[in-house]
């Protein structure tokens, strides 16, 4: 292995035992939780605070003075020179506080802006998908041996099993202020189409048990864990402007098991122009 491999395989260790420690903080208080509402409406626990202050703990503990951005307490909001560690406690807290098994806790480093780390952890699915850059995509089970993941197989559209986290900034609900993806119009071009939370619906991606995956509203931290795992799986990711370099930025998401159907999926959802 060489050097550059070597210490992107320790960054991935770390990004690994920041998830195992952030699951510490989190499943007690699973299916108990109390649910509190943020100043933009969202969802967030005691749990989602717990576990970003003991992810952040640590990173400071083995890298101080590193630039970290949180869903819970802040930090740049835009790519920055060097490495960044992007952390969402709890991706999916709706599911999490209705005491489904369909939260994940995501932990990405960026280096210069680019995602190279991700690690997409389902504590209550007892589930792991994981990446760094040039070391494939990896799914762990319970503490099982892991096995590298692929992409499903190129297919078109019309054989594709694709999902949604919502159906939020679509042409089925959306707000003033959002754009209206014409996501009634993918649902209809799919073989099969079913809503799946958040972070878990990309992870199927990468393991090949979904074709297409859609998020129309995401944050930096939603998303930076995401691409990593999905590349490194030989899948496409970008956002539903088509954008792929600077996705984790982007305000959306889209994944796929290949650039052709992402590219297809894209001219689908693609608002219709006033």
């Amino acid at each position: 292995m060489g050097q550059a491999n070597e210490k992107r395989r320790e960054q991935l260790d770390f990004a690994l035992e920041l998830a195992r420690a952030a699951e510490e903080a989190i499943m007690p208080h699973f299916r108990t939780a109390v649910v509190e509402y943020k100043g933009d409406g969202s969802e967030v626990t005691a749990a989602d605070r717990a576990a970003e202050r003991a992810i952040r703990e640590r990173i400071a503990g083995v890298y101080p003075g590193a630039a970290i951005l949180g869903e819970e307490f802040g930090g740049e909001a835009g790519p920055v020179s060097g490495e960044q560690w992007v952390i969402d406690p709890i991706d999916g807290t709706t599911s999490f506080v209705l005491g489904l098994p369909m939260f994940g806790t995501l932990i990405a480093l960026l280096e210069d802006g680019q995602p190279v780390v991700g690690v997409i952890h389902m504590p209550a699915m007892g589930e792991t998908v994981y990446a760094g850059r040039g070391l494939g995509c990896w799914f762990a089970h319970s503490g099982g041996q892991a096995v590298q993941v692929r992409a499903a197989r190129e297919v078109e559209l019309q054989e594709a099993f694709a999902s949604s986290t919502g159906a939020h900034s679509s042409d089925i609900q959306h707000q003033a202020a959002q754009t209206p993806y014409r996501l009634a119009a993918l649902i209809n071009a799919t073989k099969k189409f079913r809503f799946v939370g958040d972070c878990v619906q990309h992870a199927l991606v990468c393991r090949g048990r979904l074709h297409l995956a859609v998020d129309t509203l995401m944050n930096p931290w939603d998303t930076a864990a995401l691409v990593p795992c999905v590349r490194e799986a030989g899948g496409a990711a970008a956002t539903l402007e088509g954008n792929e370099d600077a996705v984790v930025f982007g305000g959306n998401f889209i994944s796929a098991c290949s650039p052709a159907l992402l590219h297809e999926a894209l001219a689908v959802l693609s608002p219709v122009q006033k």
